[in-house]
């Protein structure tokens, strides 16, 4: 995410900061580099004009060149802009006096509207609503079907009519089914095609003036670039789009779509799809967004992640153990579980200060196979070997391979490694993110058997 854009307005704005003063000729140089990294993340051209125009004019005001530290100050600026170009602060769901509150989905097929539709159910229930899914797309082969697996899933109900019958038919029923029901929000999934055309619109446009949605929002693949701000340009002309969910944001390395939306369209990014599990759905932030595009962290975003997934009592008497160096494999197996909770490992440490563009990050990659041999391996000893690692010797070391599938040799690697892990998590558990010192001990945490 924002990976090539990230790295150079960072390289750009290193060379500033390394400055003890800084000209108007420094701050066109820069502003140039910043202009030819937005545009190589395919941010719209008209975009990338106001933004650096703006930035210009700030950054050779006199309160920058003649304060103290004129790069930061600069880099400042820069990370303001940012965020007023996304959006200025975030955009929440208006939910109605009155329930059901119906939330329309609507976007062109692939986009990944059904999954969203699940995902955002999932999210709105754990902010305490009682959601309904709606499948109101018959014309996709299986889509009813996978709405209702993923229901089934989530456990979270959804109505059909099957596929034979009108989507504003389905609408009308679903909303009659969530007042029945008491559901207090209806999430609509609409259908989609492989480009707009009348048909479609045609349709989302009887569904909207039939059951009158508080929200529609606008599912857009990010990978899609450009396409996707004009996909949510024409959706917005027709329907009146109350925001957006960008999905695949995790594996688009430019971000030009999450830049240049809300500026083209005036539709704020309500929500960013960050990976395939129903968790993975975030509120947008553009003020946390351009922290990490700038290498300053998200370290709010780390905190929600980790009360979300963590036990209060369990994380606290763990950090005792950590501080104490009395973490055993029992200890060590539950955090693996509570981290996998989390998320993708390289993205929690990119939340980091001053780790979003660390050369040790790049490298990272977390065996999958690794942590699940190492997890089968600890399953594998009896409670007072996990407490006590000592005690494992060589006939145990071959029941513990015999039971986990493993090998002997795979086993002898977890012990010797086991001691200078409990270590370096103790380490990181205390690290207070940049320097040198916090970046030579995330480096450390790299050299756990679960990391390539």
């Amino acid at each position: 995410m924002f990976e090539s854009l990230a790295e150079k307005l960072q390289s750009t704005f290193k060379k500033l900061r390394g400055k003890g003063k800084v000209s108007e000729a420094d701050v066109a140089e820069a502003m140039r580099e910043v202009r030819m990294a937005l545009l190589a993340a395919d941010v719209n051209l008209k975009v990338v004009k106001n933004f650096v125009a703006k930035v210009k004019e700030r950054a050779i005001g006199q309160e920058v060149l003649d304060s103290l530290t004129p790069g930061q100050q600069v880099v400042k600026v820069v990370h303001e802009e940012l965020v007023a170009l996304m959006g200025g602060t975030s955009s929440k769901i208006n939910m109605s006096q009155k329930p059901p509150t119906v939330i329309m989905l609507v976007g062109l097929q692939g986009a990944g509207k059904t999954t969203s539709v699940s995902k955002l159910a999932l999210y709105l229930r754990k902010q305490g609503r009682k959601p309904l899914m709606a499948a109101c797309d018959v014309y996709r082969p299986a889509a009813v079907k996978q709405l209702q697996v993923l229901g089934n899933q989530l456990d979270i109900p959804v109505f059909s009519m099957g596929t034979g019958v009108n989507p504003v038919d389905i609408a009308r029923g679903a909303m009659e089914n969530a007042i029945a029901t008491g559901r207090d929000t209806l999430l609509l999934d609409t259908a989609g095609r492989l480009h707009i055309n009348e048909e479609l619109m045609g349709e989302l446009k009887n569904i909207k003036s039939t059951v009158k949605p508080h929200e529609i929002l606008l599912v857009v693949d990010a990978m899609t670039g450009q396409d996707a701000v004009n996909v949510a340009e024409t959706f917005h002309e027709q329907l009146g789009l109350d925001g957006v969910i960008l999905t695949k944001l995790d594996g688009d390395a430019r971000g030009g779509a999450a830049l240049s939306v809300k500026a083209v369209t005036g539709c704020p990014i309500k929500f960013v799809g960050l990976g395939e599990k129903a968790e993975a759905l975030e509120p947008f932030h553009p003020d946390r967004m351009a922290s990490r595009i700038l290498g300053m962290g998200d370290v709010l975003t780390l905190i929600e992640k980790a009360q979300a997934s963590m036990d209060t009592q369990m994380a606290r008497d763990m950090e005792q153990k950590l501080r104490k160096a009395e973490f055993n494999f029992e200890d060590f197996l539950v955090q693996m579980q509570q981290m996998k909770k989390m998320g993708p490992i390289d993205q929690i440490l990119g939340m980091l200060p001053g780790m979003g563009n660390m050369k040790a990050l790049k490298d990272v990659q977390v065996d999958d196979k690794e942590m699940k041999h190492i997890e089968a391996i600890i399953l594998s000893m009896t409670q007072e070997e996990r407490q006590n690692p000592q005690l494992i010797k060589d006939s145990r070391k071959r029941r513990i391979a015999r039971g986990s599938g493993t090998s002997v040799q795979q086993v002898n690697n977890l012990l010797k490694t086991f001691d200078q892990s409990r270590k370096l998590m103790k380490q990181f558990s205390d690290m207070r993110g940049g320097g040198k010192k916090g970046k030579n001990k995330a480096k450390g945490m790299f050299k756990m058997p679960f990391f390539k």
